[in-house]
């Protein structure tokens, strides 16, 4: 599979996998938007996703260091998007712990997509666990 993939600035890097078998591409930080809410770093870069897939944006296992948190959790490049692809993290209370201009801040994640018929019914079937849910099969 091919992902085409554009810079939209000089300073841009071309994601990719630091080992061989990584999940996740890497992605570098290009530029920095700060407001009271949060930082927005952007990759300046866009993607255009194949058609039946779709890219997960995911904070880099290093994010414990700097007090950031992704915050949408996880992002979602759909097909049809083209533009620039962006992290909203919280502020960190240690301004040090920033990430800068340079910094691997994310990484792209690419997954092959179903595309599922729904079928609306009267009854689903049983399981052992049933509606079981937060916690209910243990700590």
């Amino acid at each position: 599979m091919k992902l085409k993939i554009k810079k939209l600035s000089d300073n841009s890097v071309v994601p990719s996998y630091a080992k061989t078998g990584d999940a996740g591409m890497d992605l570098t930080c290009t530029s920095m938007t700060k407001t009271s809410k949060y930082s927005e770093y952007g990759t300046g870069l866009a993607v255009e996703m194949p058609q039946g897939y779709a890219g997960f944006i995911f904070p880099r296992s290093s994010i414990s260091k700097t007090g950031h948190f992704l915050k949408n959790s996880v992002g979602v490049i759909d097909s049809g998007y083209r533009g620039e692809i962006k992290l909203r993290m919280s502020i960190p209370v240690d301004s040090e712990n920033e990430y800068k201009i340079g910094d691997k801040i994310g990484q792209l994640i690419i997954i092959k997509l179903p595309w599922v018929e729904i079928e609306e019914v009267e009854e689903l079937s049983d399981t052992d666990r049933g509606e079981g849910g937060f916690g209910s099969t243990g700590n």
